[in-house]
């Protein structure tokens, strides 16, 4: 379990302390965890503050009962917390079937190598040998990104906005992932996305907005609510055209 304790981070402009993230405390132990709200919110901070790559100006987080606020991004991701980034990182030199097995931390067969590869809906023969590099698709590296992420067995996954920058078909192939992850993961998995089809598989949703959480509930409950107020907008934006 994961467990973030009136955690807030604040940076300095111009000379004057500004609060992003506003005292977040939250307990995630389920399955599929989704964080939505608008852009500028505090998502991808939160996420950042819970991988290490950012510190908290306050407050504490805590893997399993254990405080990680101090530890190093190395000393977090042994302790078994593994982040996606929006833009998977490309590496010149180093193949599919390395990664993996960096990710490990062992060496691994081809047949256990082709798993992981077919778990996200690759043909492992196409890319055990692959270099990790611009010559692979925005879909491509996202989907070896999470066999390696698989690879790692980590407790809590984080995947900040997966959908980024890849085609609908690429987006249609990562549904598909992460429905079957959701099914069977052996930790958590937390995913930031605006997607209602990625919400969708959520079990549970909390809305960040303002550095806050605003909403926080299961998926059902709080994804009918933003489907509400988002059919309330398009109406009212709708009547506001007209009216010009």
């Amino acid at each position: 379990m994961l467990e973030l304790k009136d955690v807030r981070y604040s940076v300095e402009e111009n000379g004057v302390q500004k609060e992003i993230i506003k005292g977040v405390s939250l307990k995630l132990n389920e399955r599929f965890i989704a964080f939505t709200g608008p852009n500028g919110g505090g998502k991808s901070t939160l996420a950042k503050l819970v991988m290490g790559i950012i510190k908290p100006t306050s407050g504490r987080i805590y893997l399993d009962g254990v405080d990680i606020t101090d530890m190093s991004v190395t000393d977090r991701a042994n302790s078994g917390i593994a982040f996606a980034f929006q833009q998977p990182v490309k590496f010149k030199g180093i193949t599919v079937s390395d990664l993996i097995n960096i990710a490990s931390g062992k060496t691994l067969n081809i047949s256990q190598i082709c798993e992981y590869l077919s778990e996200v809906g690759l043909c492992a023969r196409d890319y055990v040998d692959r270099e990790v590099n611009a010559s692979l698709s925005g879909g491509e590296l996202k989907r070896i990104e999470i066999a390696v992420t698989l690879a790692r067995k980590a407790k809590f996954t984080v995947f900040d906005e997966p959908e980024a920058g890849i085609d609908l078909w690429s987006f249609n192939s990562l549904i598909t992932v992460f429905e079957r992850l959701s099914q069977t993961t052996s930790g958590s998995i937390l995913i930031i996305s605006h997607q209602e089809r990625i919400l969708d598989i959520a079990d549970r949703i909390v809305v960040i907005a303002d550095g806050k959480v605003k909403s926080d509930g299961a998926k059902d409950e709080v994804l009918q609510k933003l489907l509400a107020r988002s059919a309330c907008k398009a109406l009212t934006d709708k009547a506001q055209g007209v009216t010009k």
